[in-house]
């Protein structure tokens, strides 16, 4: 009985196979299970190229199926082959780079069309006046909130960039920029087409519209060894150097170096062109400057499990283990401490006072969950600024040793890349992995704007920024300067 029903069943299915009647009674069916149609059958039929432009909305409706792509404008599978096959392949990643590419033109192309970008619902120069002669707002509010009001309406503007070697600007990439303490200087770190890197100082007094003219002083110095962290070093005078940590290769060990800025150009009065000066010092992921009274003429390294100190005039060096990579620093202005963040995820400060006595030298201690990037200290010296690998950036209160705020947005997976606070205008400013320049209230962690890279996104691209409300000195120009590639960018506020 059982046998003679099962082959009933496998009669009924046959035949159903084989009627192409009983496939026609239901069309619909077929164009409404499209989705589920089986990969392999997408491989083969009429030579159909897939769409490239991909749609979150409608990808997240199907299941993933492991080497396939499903495209919802085509609404079928199509097959993911090997990345390193020369026949032009549908990869993964070619999908998402063609997708982030799209979104950058598209954000593009909004920026160029709009003129005004709303931050705020009913936030504009009208209202924000009124609050202020109703005495809604302080003074202190009004400031901080007309400047969040000036970077929504930030337009890009291309700097014309003079050098005594105009072909060397057509073909050296920038790898980053730093600005000095006036805002007057852009030390510069350039990638050259040959390989290795060399420097230059840009000069901001011609950095004024509608010109936008700067000239680059470049010097003969070149390294082909990688870069790891810049900082501007007071040693003579304000900025009178640059500290470089410098990667070691093959046999040359990696070391510090400080260089004079008076090789580049002669800005300081009865400023003499100097010798640059090199401290052995292997394996340095980051370096800081001291403009602690008690840390005078000293700068700190960051090592593979260990911190120096250093004493520029009398070489004297103070050492302090950690049980992880130290990969930022920041020295402390009124207190004598110099907060450390670590691969591990740890934050902590030395007090530089202690001499190597045990272990009492470690008087703050905070924990990412991720390696920390950056670490900026807050002019009171009560709050600490962090980013991570894992894109966030967090608000420290040092007393209570509690994360009191978080930015949303930020975009990192590997990378050190910077941060920059800047309290007199109440905004913090990031640039993420995915080549997006993103400025934050730093008082309510409010994303105010998004900028998207002028050139193609890549992680060899990521562009540089420094921001300022004095870009070119003290009667300089608000604004953001952004390098990539070898474009220099202005984007004036007023």
């Amino acid at each position: 009985m059982h046998k003679s029903s099962w082959k009933s069943r496998r009669h009924g299915r046959r035949s159903q196979r084989q009627n192409p009647r009983l496939r026609q009674h239901r069309p619909n069916e077929r164009c409404n299970t499209g989705a589920q149609q089986s990969p392999q059958d997408s491989d083969h039929g009429d030579g159909e190229v897939p769409s490239t432009s991909t749609s979150t909305a409608g990808s997240s409706s199907v299941p993933d199926l492991p080497g396939f792509y499903f495209d919802p404008e085509k609404n079928r599978y199509f097959r993911l082959l090997p990345g390193h096959n020369n026949c032009n392949p549908l990869t993964k990643e070619g999908i998402q780079q063609k997708a982030m590419e799209d979104k950058r033109l598209q954000l593009l192309e909004e920026e160029d069309r709009q003129t005004k970008k709303i931050t705020r619902m009913g936030f504009n120069a009208t209202s924000l006046l009124q609050k202020s002669k109703l005495g809604f707002l302080n003074a202190t509010s009004y400031c901080r909130l007309a400047h969040e009001l000036r970077v929504s309406c930030m337009q890009r503007k291309k700097v014309q960039i003079h050098s005594s070697d105009p072909s060397a600007l057509a073909s050296d990439r920038f790898n980053l920029i730093l600005a000095d303490t006036n805002s007057d200087r852009l030390f510069t770190v350039n990638d050259v087409k040959v390989g290795g890197s060399k420097y230059g100082i840009i000069s901001l007094r011609g950095l004024k519209t509608p010109t936008l003219r700067v000239h680059m002083h470049e010097n003969l110095y070149f390294t082909n060894r990688k870069v790891n962290s810049v900082c501007w070093a007071s040693l003579n005078h304000l900025d009178s150097h640059i500290l470089l940590c410098l990667m070691g290769i093959a046999e040359t060990p990696g070391c510090a170096t400080l260089l004079p800025a008076s090789l580049f150009v002669n800005s300081h009065p009865g400023d003499r062109p100097g010798m640059l000066c090199s401290f052995r010092i292997p394996g340095a992921w980051s370096c800081a400057w001291s403009s602690n009274i008690q840390a005078n003429n000293c700068f700190s390294t960051g090592l593979s499990r260990w911190v120096l100190v250093t004493n520029v005039v009398t070489g004297h060096r103070l050492s302090f283990g950690t049980s992880s990579d130290v990969l930022a620093q920041q020295f402390a202005v009124m207190t004598p401490l110099l907060f450390n963040g670590c691969r591990s995820g740890e934050i902590f400060a030395i007090d530089i006072r202690c001499r190597n006595q045990g272990n009492n030298w470690k008087a703050t201690s905070l924990f990412h969950d991720s390696a920390v990037t950056s670490v900026k200290v807050l002019q009171e010296e009560q709050c600490l600024v962090a980013s991570d690998m894992a894109g966030k950036i967090k608000l420290w209160d040092l007393r209570t040793t509690k994360c009191v705020r978080q930015y949303e947005g930020h975009v990192n997976e590997y990378a050190l890349l910077p941060l920059h606070v800047h309290e007199e205008e109440g905004l913090l400013v990031a640039v993420g992995q995915d080549c997006y320049t993103r400025i934050w209230s730093l008082r309510d962690t409010h994303l105010l704007r998004t900028i998207p890279s002028p050139h193609p996104t890549s992680r060899t691209n990521i562009p540089s920024v420094a921001f300022s409300s004095r870009l070119g000195g003290v009667q300089g120009a608000p604004g953001l300067l952004m390098a990539v590639q070898q474009d220099l960018y202005y984007f004036p506020y007023s």
